[in-house]
């Protein structure tokens, strides 16, 4: 009898193995990972620790690749979430800023002035605004399964020091492509540009553009005190939360055991990538604005009543976004904010 049992058992845990082989035989061999910039940006760290972590956690069963400079979509950073959909790409950690012209909700993070810091914007992500809007992703075709971030951002330029609106008056300034950003500059009293990264590099070289606006992880990385951005003014107006998100073919693909991994992976990867996209810039730990003032770069920190000149210019883009991106939620995040 008790070599029955033993064989049974067997026999079982040999089929399990068997059913496993099958779901992994399923699986592509190769998943492809889009995002915008590569590592060293905390962006791209990110997206490489997603992967490493979730082939190390499922023994090799989903392997993924990561594919940066947006290259899946030929550069055009605003269809990616488009390709998400039609499973032209299977995963991707993309930006709010970038996914917002298919998805109105995200130009939350986008408001003139919303998040005064970083504990603002945990409020928003970790809190009842991040799971209303993972809601929202879900229902427009991809599957969310974490946050990490790209980080404040700030504006330089090559002409003058930025403390007011007034010094902004006829600055040419590339923006990303969003209709929002064009709103509030245009209000700031700037000659907003839309363009593509891979563009503004060689127009910001060129003269053909005065300044930007970008975390300052990307401004260290690139060096662009060597493009002439010799004036930094710290406003921290508007952030770029991260997503991790998944195909939902893609995802229905692999079993409840890889999914939960491969959702704890996003997890852990994103508070890695959170914690790379702040050091150096925190309170306790200004290293990375040292690096900066030490190439002989001016940096400019507003005080609460030049931010607030900023905040009141721009309050016009701002109401008539939170229209556009709704009332409900913006309250919501406006309360959130509150009790951080």
């Amino acid at each position: 009898m008790q070599l029955l049992k033993t064989m049974m058992m067997a026999g079982a845990a040999v089929a399990t193995l068997g059913v496993g082989a099958a779901l992994a035989q399923d699986y592509k061999p190769e998943y492809r990972v889009s995002t915008v910039v590569p590592a060293p940006f905390p962006w791209g760290i990110a997206a490489e620790k997603w992967a490493e972590l979730t082939a190390e956690r499922t023994d090799g069963r989903i392997n993924m690749k990561i594919y940066p400079g947006v290259q899946l979509v030929q550069g055009d950073q605003t269809r990616e979430f488009t390709a998400i959909r039609q499973g032209v790409i299977d995963m991707a950690v993309g930006s709010t800023i970038n996914w917002s012209p298919q998805i109105t909700e995200l130009n939350l993070f986008s408001l003139p002035f919303l998040m005064p810091d970083y504990a603002a914007l945990d409020a928003l992500t970790q809190g009842p605004v991040g799971e209303k809007l993972f809601e929202i992703i879900e229902s427009k075709g991809a599957v969310p399964l974490a946050w990490a971030e790209n980080g404040f951002r700030e504006v330089t330029n090559s002409k003058t020091p930025i403390r007011t609106p007034e010094d902004m008056k006829g600055l040419k300034l590339r923006v990303v492509g969003s209709p929002i950003y064009n709103d509030m500059f245009t209000a700031m009293g700037a000659n907003p540009t839309q363009m593509s990264w891979a563009d503004a590099q060689p127009a910001l070289t060129t003269g053909a553009v005065d300044g930007q606006e970008n975390p300052l992880t990307i401004y260290t990385v690139l060096n662009m005190h060597e493009l002439g951005q010799t004036n930094v003014t710290l406003w921290g107006y508007v952030a770029d939360p991260l997503i991790f998100v998944v195909n939902p073919q893609v995802w229905e693909s692999f079993t409840p055991e890889d999914q939960d991994i491969l959702r704890q992976a996003a997890v852990d990867a994103g508070a890695h990538g959170i914690e790379v996209a702040r050091k150096g810039l925190t309170e306790d730990d200004q290293s990375v604005i040292e690096e900066i003032k030490g190439h002989g770069v001016e940096i400019i920190t507003l005080t609460e009543e030049e931010r607030q000149a900023f905040v009141d210019v721009t309050r016009p883009v701002y109401d008539a976004w939170k229209e556009k991106i709704g009332t409900e939620l913006v309250d919501m995040a406006e309360q959130s904010i509150a009790n951080r």
